[in-house]
């Protein structure tokens, strides 16, 4: 049946900043397909652990800042998190920052951290991730990319920047990596209602602005996600490779 290529029983998902927002509700939507959870943040998730282990579903955090993560820490934490939950089979690469200063302002410190948050801690995550499920024939690289990642966007330079490499390598590791059965793509996700966007919900000029190019009239709910990473995450996408998955209500139909 084609709903039984959506399962995920008994697999292991490593989500990135699964603690809030987006990643809270990908991290649920896994766990509502069948998946254990091991999520890897900066301070302790306990509402996602709690969400995921209402629905029967082990859990597991990682502490880890990745401001601060070397390589070798990154490399480390993908082994962690196998021994953790006994196997890995999907890494949702979601964690992520957003600076929001003019072009003009942007500082070495603002470029560096985003650089390291975003794209290099992302890459090193998924390259660790991707020699395991190279070893094993299978697995699962969902890279959470950005609307931004083919727009310019306004006062978001070093985060357009990052969402711009996440798309590149993404595009790369699939053609590397689809001959050893691993499916490496990514989503883009519009205007969403988390709190990295709350200065924008709450300004008089740009929130109107915003909600008058969105085809549904609406911001995103992160819950949106759920279906497009289950999608992304299931043998329902065996077949699917190096594709930017768009999730923004028709904001880049305008």
């Amino acid at each position: 049946m084609i709903l039984d290529l959506f399962r995920l029983d008994d697999r292991a998902a490593l989500v990135t900043g699964a603690r809030q927002g987006l990643g809270q509700a990908m991290a649920i939507a896994l766990a509502e397909a069948g998946a254990h959870i091991v999520s890897l943040d900066r301070s302790e998730p306990d509402e996602t652990r709690e969400a995921v282990t209402a629905l029967g579903r082990r859990f597991w955090w990682l502490k880890a800042d990745l401001s601060l993560t070397s390589v070798t820490e990154l490399r480390g934490l993908v082994d962690e998190a196998l021994a953790q939950a006994g196997r890995l089979d999907i890494l949702v690469n979601n964690a992520g920052i957003n600076p929001r200063i003019a072009a003009l302002e942007v500082e070495e410190a603002d470029w560096d951290r985003a650089m390291q948050v975003n794209l290099k801690s992302s890459f090193f995550l998924a390259q660790a991730a991707g020699r395991h499920f190279a070893s094993q024939r299978r697995g699962k690289i969902v890279n959470v990319a950005s609307v931004l990642s083919l727009q310019g966007g306004l006062r978001v330079l070093p985060y357009t920047t990052t969402k711009h490499g996440i798309l590149g390598y993404t595009r790369l590791m699939a053609n590397e990596l689809a001959p050893l059965g691993v499916n490496v793509n990514a989503l883009a996700p519009g205007y969403m209602r988390t709190r990295m966007t709350q200065p924008l919900q709450d300004d008089p000029e740009r929130n109107p602005a915003i909600l008058s190019r969105i085809p549904a009239g609406r911001w995103g709910a992160p819950s949106d996600l759920g279906g497009a990473v289950v999608f992304l995450a299931s043998a329902a996408s065996d077949y699917v490779h190096g594709s930017l998955l768009v999730v923004d209500g028709g904001w880049l139909s305008r």
